[in-house]
C-alpha cells in the first residue's frame, strides 16, 4: 500500500528544488499533485518530469487572485485537499545597513503574506483529518547575517503552525512546519542575488558548518514532508521538524 494512494496535494513552489522532488515522491506514493509556480516553462517541465497524475497552475502565492483561481483549478479537478504543502518561498541577501522597502516587503509578501492567505484559502476544500505542512527554515531559530529579513519571515512561519494547530484541531487538520538546512537546489544561485562564484563560495560555507559535512538533497527533505504528509505521522502536529544535517542542533 502506498503511503499517499488516492491523496489530493497542492504543492506551491513546486517547479523546482525542494518542492519539485516532492511533488515527483507525492506521486510515487500514489498522491495526485497540483503544482504552482510563477513560470510557466518551469511548471510544464516539472509536469514532464513527474509524467502523471499531475497538474499545473501558474500562479505567484503573493496574489491573491491568484490563490482563488489555484483554488478554482483544485475544486474543478478534484473537488477537495487532503494535503497541502506551503513551500513557496523567497530569499535575498540584504545587509541592515543596504536593506531597502522593496526587499522587506518582497520577502515578506511571499513568505508570510502568500503562506498565510495560502493556507487560509484552502480551508473551504480541506478534508477533515488531513495534513498542512509548511516550510520553514533553520534560519528561524539561528542568526544569520544579511537574512535578518528572511529569518524573521521564515519564524513566522513557525509562529503560524503553532496557532493553527490549536485553530484547526476539532477538523483533525495537522499543522506542521519542516525547517531545511542547506539544501543543493538552484535557490542559492538564482534566488538570493548572489553572483555564481559567491553561490559557490557560499555553498561550501554551509557545507563546512554542517556536522554531517555536506548540503541536503531535495529527496532528502522530500522523504521528510512526505512522513508528514502521510498517516505514519498521525500522532504528530505544531512540530518543527528540522532537516538540516545537525546544523541548527548541536
Amino acid at each position: 500500500m502506498k503511503k499517499l494512494e488516492d491523496k489530493v496535494a497542492v504543492i506551491t513552489g513546486g517547479s523546482s528544488g525542494i518542492g519539485l522532488a516532492t511533488a515527483k515522491r507525492f506521486v510515487e506514493e500514489g498522491a495526485h499533485v497540483v503544482i504552482t509556480g510563477r513560470r510557466e516553462k518551469e511548471l510544464e517541465e516539472a509536469a514532464a518530469l513527474i509524467g502523471e497524475n499531475v497538474t499545473t497552475v501558474v500562479g505567484d502565492v503573493s496574489r491573491l487572485e491568484d490563490l482563488d483561481r489555484l483554488y478554482a483549478v483544485v475544486k474543478e479537478k478534484h473537488g477537495r485537499i487532503d494535503i497541502l504543502f506551503a513551500n513557496a518561498g523567497a530569499g535575498t541577501v540584504a545587509p541592515l545597513e543596504l536593506a531597502t522597502e522593496a526587499h522587506f516587503d518582497q520577502t515578506f509578501d511571499v513568505n508570510v503574506k502568500g503562506l498565510f492567505f495560502t493556507v487560509q484559502k484552502a480551508l473551504p476544500l480541506f478534508k477533515d483529518g488531513g495534513s498542512i505542512i509548511l516550510t520553514s527554515s533553520v534560519s528561524n531559530i539561528m542568526g544569520l547575517p544579511a537574512f535578518s529579513a528572511y529569518a524573521a519571515s521564515k519564524a513566522a512561519v513557525r509562529s503560524f503552525s503553532r496557532a493553527w494547530t490549536l485553530e484547526l484541531k476539532d477538523r483533525k487538520i495537522r499543522v506542521n512546519t519542516m525547517s531545511p538546512g542547506p539544501i543543493d537546489t538552484p535557490a542559492l544561485a538564482t534566488t538570493t542575488g548572489l553572483t555564481p562564484e559567491q553561490a559557490e563560495q557560499a555553498a561550501a560555507q554551509f557545507a563546512s558548518q554542517v556536522p554531517m559535512g555536506r548540503r541536503g538533497q531535495p529527496e532528502e527533505i522530500a522523504a521528510a514532508v512526505t512522513f508528514l504528509a502521510s498517516d505514519e505521522s498521525s500522532y504528530i502536529t505544531g512540530v518543527d521538524l528540522a532537516v538540516d544535517g545537525g546544523l541548527a542542533q548541536v
